[in-house]
């Protein structure tokens, strides 16, 4: 990748920003790491335009490149500046944040999305399941953009076809894609798990019986987003 400013990059070849595309930046302080998602990203997802990669906070907010559409934040960076003041740093600079952690918490959950953060996610996911979260949070649904990273609907589904969620399945629903476990969803909601793994178990159920896909998170991210559950 070319050289923006000491340790920030962009993609090669960077010229005009393509408006069509969603403006992603990238902040891990780790080298291999920034370098695979660049890899994977610039591959598999079309739809979004990697215009900085940094590794330290410095870095990223003094590029001129910043602010982006999109920020993808790790939440345990080395520096001394918390992930409240980068995530409201980033809110204010207009951009939305996705907090990435290998550090899967509810008290670190909790610190990202009360700064404003739009999800939090676990680095133990694939690839395909934070773009499609990202895809979500930026209200991206067309299925020609998401056409290159998911299988096509089974033959006689249409997105048209939405389950009738009751309040309950609706709210876990919400709280599991953007990636919380079926124990935090209960938390959140403040029920037992066996409800709030009840309440999953319907959604998943439900758009079964409406012969679209939700076995797998990554597929209840689309469902979500396909259905307007998320607005």
């Amino acid at each position: 990748m070319d050289i923006d400013e000491p340790g920030s990059r962009v993609a090669p070849g960077f010229d005009a920003p393509d408006r069509s595309r969603i403006r992603l930046a990238i902040l891990d302080d780790h080298e291999v790491l920034l370098d695979s998602l660049s890899t994977w990203i610039a591959a598999n997802a079309p739809d979004f335009d990697l215009v900085l990669s940094a590794s330290t906070w410095l870095q990223m907010v003094h590029s001129d490149r910043f602010p982006t559409d999109l920020v993808f934040l790790d939440f345990q960076l080395k520096e001394p500046v918390s992930i409240e003041a980068r995530v409201r740093t980033c809110r204010a600079a207009g951009a939305k944040v996705i907090v990435l952690s290998s550090l899967d918490s509810r008290e670190s959950r909790e610190r990202a999305l009360d700064a404003g953060a739009s999800a939090f996610l676990s680095k133990t996911l694939s690839m395909r399941e934070v773009m499609d979260a990202a895809r979500t949070v930026m209200g991206v649904r067309s299925d020609a953009t998401l056409q290159r990273d998911w299988r096509p609907l089974p033959v006689g589904a249409s997105a048209t076809q939405r389950p009738k969620l009751s309040p309950g399945e609706i709210e876990a629903l919400k709280h599991y894609v953007t990636g919380a476990s079926t124990a935090e969803v209960a938390a959140f909601m403040n029920v037992q798990y066996e409800t709030a793994k009840t309440y999953l178990r319907r959604v998943r159920e439900k758009y079964v019986k409406a012969n679209r896909p939700a076995s797998k998170r990554a597929e209840l991210i689309r469902r979500a987003a396909e259905d307007g559950y998320l607005d």
